[in-house]
């Protein structure tokens, strides 16, 4: 596939654009000089994660919610891209409320290919996700991997994912689908329902126990964030659309949550206190048991390669935990 490589200004909307990933990209866009247009509710994401964006002329953030219908006046139809991150994320929020889960991922998805549709957007990334294969029937799990997703999230998100296709199929729309397998780094949420790395750090640092459900051997497949922004940059400033009916990104590799913890453990320096070791805890209902990327794909269209390691990773993260984190939330 070949790259765009003429540096041209982009006007680009980016909902979800205070959460996790959202903020990494507006950042990454707005510094390159495009006009980013960034939709969140803050029911996920978080202001802080994009406080050094607000004063800037070229991001403009929009305070709203996707399944609104009269957000879209304010938005140009004259958009370069869009980049549709905004979803309920959580599984076991899912499983508490799956008609929010669904109210968001579909009916939310489906206001954003509409909106694309009528305004003739042929640029679209999906954030669709590895939860839609459900636990691996072969591995490493490539995009023809069945769709088996065994709670509300994962059906919510094979909901949308394939809405997306049939849009290009339909309307000849141009979404990649984009399906990451498990990812993590700075401002990843780490309470409640955050991610496991983000709460495991945040725990050992405390001088706390990870807590680990059922035996710690489920495996995912890890990514560092910079990573996965090269993904989605890649996507973004290839011609066509390589991931139409889906595409993996991921690092290749599988370890499992018992070894994510001994590796932060080992990396935040608390090894040395025999005392904390993971406690565990009752499985939790539907848990996908393995995840292990087939990445063949991604390699061969666009020249996707991880930088980071895993174990690189942690080092990079704890020690933003230890020097940033607490300059970040005291907005």
């Amino acid at each position: 596939m070949p790259i765009i490589s003429i540096f041209r200004s982009m006007k680009i909307l980016i909902t979800g654009a205070a959460g996790f990933l959202g903020s990494h990209l507006s950042e990454k866009y707005v510094g390159e000089g495009h006009t980013v247009y960034g939709i969140d509710n803050i029911s996920n994401g978080n202001l802080n994660n994009i406080r050094t964006l607000l004063h800037k002329k070229n991001f403009k953030f929009i305070y709203d919610d996707i399944r609104k219908s009269d957000i879209y006046t304010k938005i140009p139809n004259d958009l370069d891209a869009v980049i549709h991150l905004a979803a309920q994320i959580h599984v076991d929020r899912s499983i508490v409320n799956p008609e929010e889960t669904f109210e968001i991922n579909v009916n939310g998805t489906l206001k954003i290919l509409e909106y694309c549709r009528t305004n003739d957007i042929d640029k679209i990334l999906f954030a669709s996700t590895s939860e839609v294969y459900g636990s691996a029937q072969y591995v490493p799990m490539d995009e023809k991997h069945i769709l088996g997703a065994q709670h509300p999230y994962g059906v919510s998100k094979i909901a949308a994912d394939r809405l997306c296709y049939t849009y290009n199929e339909t309307y000849d729309l141009g979404v990649d689908i984009i399906r990451c397998f498990n990812f993590y780094g700075p401002r990843q949420k780490d309470t409640g329902y955050g991610g496991v790395i983000a709460i495991f750090i945040n725990r050992v640092l405390q001088n706390k126990p990870p807590l680990i459900y059922g035996s710690g051997e489920q495996t995912r497949d890890y990514t560092y964030i910079s990573d996965v922004i090269n993904a989605y940059d890649l996507i973004l400033k290839t011609k066509g659309n390589p991931g139409k009916n889906g595409i993996n990104f991921g690092s290749g590799s599988e370890i499992s949550v018992n070894k994510i913890a001994e590796v932060i453990i080992d990396k935040s320096g608390m090894n040395n206190n025999q005392k904390l070791k993971p406690q565990y805890l009752e499985s939790r209902p539907v848990e996908v048991q393995r995840l292990f990327a087939d990445i063949t794909r991604s390699k061969e269209l666009l020249n996707f390669k991880p930088m980071i390691s895993f174990e690189n990773g942690i080092e990079m993260l704890i020690e933003w935990y230890k020097n940033f984190k607490s300059e970040l939330w005291t907005f």
